[in-house]
């Protein structure tokens, strides 16, 4: 497998993190809870290609489906709270990334894809760690980016952010599901 082709892969492998990052930074995120997520989704992005790679195809069907509905129902739960801030005169409207168990759950529902690829990376000539570093590399920028991207649209169009983003992450959300 080319570089180029494990670029596009990786890009193609990203995208579900940096939608759903827009979403979470138009809710308004800090600093910390930015580097934080963006580690994690990349290091995930590293970690479920190999665990794909090794645990084959029989399990990773039940495990892909599980988790995606956990993280499903995570997104919902996150733009029903950043929708119900936006309509509230609350002044704590910034989504809670803190437990570890909720972050956990986030990075590894837009990580399934990568460990599905991992099933087949068995079948190309590919180096596995050095296709997982890129997939994380890749996942990391692109998730950073898409986090840095809505706390910008969120700081400047405010409360309406936050309405966009719920509706995004609820949206995101139900995707999962069907």
């Amino acid at each position: 497998m080319s570089l180029a082709t494990l670029l596009l892969l990786a890009a193609a492998l990203g995208t579900d993190a940096m939608s759903l990052c827009v979403g979470i930074g138009m809710s308004g995120v800090i600093r910390r809870q930015i580097l934080i997520l963006t580690f994690t989704i990349a290091l995930f992005h590293v970690i479920m290609p190999i665990i794909g790679y090794h645990i084959g195809e029989l399990v990773g069907t039940y495990v892909d489906r599980a988790a995606a509905i956990a993280g499903a129902l995570l997104l919902i739960y996150l733009g029903a709270r950043m929708l119900k801030n936006a309509f509230s005169a609350e002044e704590e409207s910034r989504v809670l990334l803190a437990t570890t168990g909720g972050l956990v759950v986030l990075a590894g529902s837009v990580s399934m894809d990568a460990l599905s690829v991992g099933f087949t990376l068995g079948t190309q000539e590919v180096n596995l760690y050095q296709a997982a570093a890129v997939m994380g590399a890749v996942a990391g920028i692109m998730t950073y980016s898409g986090l840095a991207f809505g706390d910008y649209v969120g700081s400047r169009i405010g409360n309406k952010a936050q309405i966009v983003g719920g509706i995004i992450l609820i949206g995101i959300g139900i995707k999962l599901i069907f």
